[in-house]
């Protein structure tokens, strides 16, 4: 778990250079028996058994150390894929579905998580790659209520996540489950002529909502002035580069064929700005003319920064319903930071059972990290884990021989003194360095290596 967190790599790696490179062997005094090769394949298949039980210890924990709190639960999914031929095993969980990585050509398998608004994590299961988001979410709400008991807890979830018929479910349960989730934008368009005569409510600088109850739910419209900018700034950079596209290919000479798949990549590169012009090619040859469709240019602004979320938290206040969805953007960071900082990719293994191990080394990783982070917040908030253990890789172990008379060498494993980044770093988080180790002889003729890393 070390390992994948300091510096992420495979099992190979770790076993021909990591373990060599760093004081890792010094800290923990074991000698390179203890990352051979098979020794760690053979641990990949006992430790996803204790899975289970490491949920249970996770919410213990986080809420000893940081005080968490878990009656909000963050719930996403995403995909990771393996460049590898597709498994002969029918059972197997790498198959071909939506690929949220743009690599639709490869196998894959689901990543289901839940984490904190905090970003603590939860719990996990790993899919096959063909599962549908809307077929996960009843299972994992009995998972929950089974491992830690029914509780007054909210769940957050995008839109494409629930079905009706769970959404039905969680509102009929005894006690009722409580749900905040995003809608698709049509459902914004059938409900617009009874959100239009609403008025709107200031819920926090540059946040206003329009409430709409209906039956055993409430209907909020968020309207975000940031975001409205974010995205009015993004569809105008698009546009601008569209437009300028079908011009250049307008002043071509092409054949048909040609012109259709030019047409098809400029699409595939600004699919939103696509959607607002309007394209008429010949019946014949390779003419075409373009213009800009007003029409769903207003409607596409006037929807720009808004959100529609759907509730039975009826007689919550419409500033915790934003603050609760904004915060889904805790989970996108988590599988942001499992698929790049801790190299959950690419995966190398074949067998099914070790493709799990390695999520749950990685999970298992991300948890170090989230600690880490939590650590830093209050002690020295403007640093990320990630600067912090790049700072403290600079700290060196190195082996210092002096010769004796009989031929013989003594060695004095030290690591290097802390220079006033490491010593400031180090005394903000109440940390302490190990002590020196002890000193080493070797016998005759015999002699020991290295510059390490700690």
């Amino acid at each position: 778990m070390s390992y994948r967190l300091i510096d992420p790599g495979s099992e190979w790696r770790l076993h021909r250079l990591w373990f060599e490179q760093s004081a890792m062997g010094d800290l923990l005094g074991e000698d390179y028996a203890l990352v051979e090769k098979n020794a760690l394949y053979r641990c990949l298949d006992k430790v996803l058994a204790h899975k289970h039980d490491l949920f249970g210890h996770l919410q213990r924990r986080w809420q000893d150390l940081f005080g968490a709190r878990f009656d909000v639960l963050l719930y996403d999914l995403t995909s990771t894929y393996f460049e590898s031929d597709p498994p002969a095993d029918e059972t197997d969980k790498r198959r071909y579905g939506y690929s949220r990585d743009k690599r639709g050509d490869c196998v894959q398998v689901v990543i289901a998580l839940i984490v904190t608004p905090e970003g603590f994590p939860l719990a996990y299961e790993v899919l096959p790659g063909n599962t549908a988001d809307n077929t996960t979410l009843r299972a994992f709400l009995q998972k929950i209520e089974t491992q830690y008991g029914k509780a007054d807890r909210i769940w957050v979830m995008d839109r494409g996540i629930p079905t009706e018929e769970v959404l039905s479910e969680m509102r009929q349960a005894d006690p009722p489950v409580c749900y905040l989730v995003g809608t698709p934008k049509g459902r914004l368009g059938k409900l617009e002529r009874q959100l239009l005569g609403l008025p709107w409510r200031a819920v926090r600088e540059g946040v206003d909502v329009k409430l709409l109850p209906q039956k055993q739910e409430l209907y909020v419209l968020a309207q975000s002035r940031s975001r409205i900018h974010k995205e009015r700034a993004m569809r105008r950079r698009q546009l601008k580069r569209l437009w300028a596209r079908l011009k250049q290919l307008s002043a071509m000479r092409l054949k048909r064929e040609d012109l259709l798949m030019k047409l098809g990549a400029a699409r595939a590169k600004s699919p939103a700005a696509w959607r607002l012009v309007d394209i008429e090619l010949a019946a014949q040859g390779a003419a075409f003319g373009f213009e800009l469709n007003r029409q769903k240019l207003r409607e596409v602004r006037q929807r720009e920064g808004r959100y529609l979320l759907r509730t039975n938290l009826c007689g919550q206040d419409p500033a915790h319903l934003w603050q609760f969805y904004i915060q889904l953007a805790e989970i996108e960071a988590a599988f942001k930071n499992l698929k790049d900082d801790l190299g959950l990719r690419p995966i190398y293994h074949q067998l099914e059972q070790r493709i799990e191990a390695h999520i749950f080394i990685a999970f298992i990783a991300y948890c170090l990290h989230v600690t880490l982070r939590a650590r830093l917040k209050p002690l020295a908030g403007g640093l990320t884990p990630r600067a912090v253990l790049d700072k403290l890789a600079a700290v060196q172990m190195l082996d210092v021989h002096f010769p004796t008379t009989d031929g013989r060498i003594l060695i004095l494993s030290r690591y290097t003194e802390l220079n006033a980044d490491q010593k400031l770093l180090i005394n903000q988080l109440r940390l302490t360095l190990p002590p020196q180790p002890p000193p080493r002889i070797t016998a005759a003729g015999q002699l020991a290596s290295a510059h390490r890393k700690m």
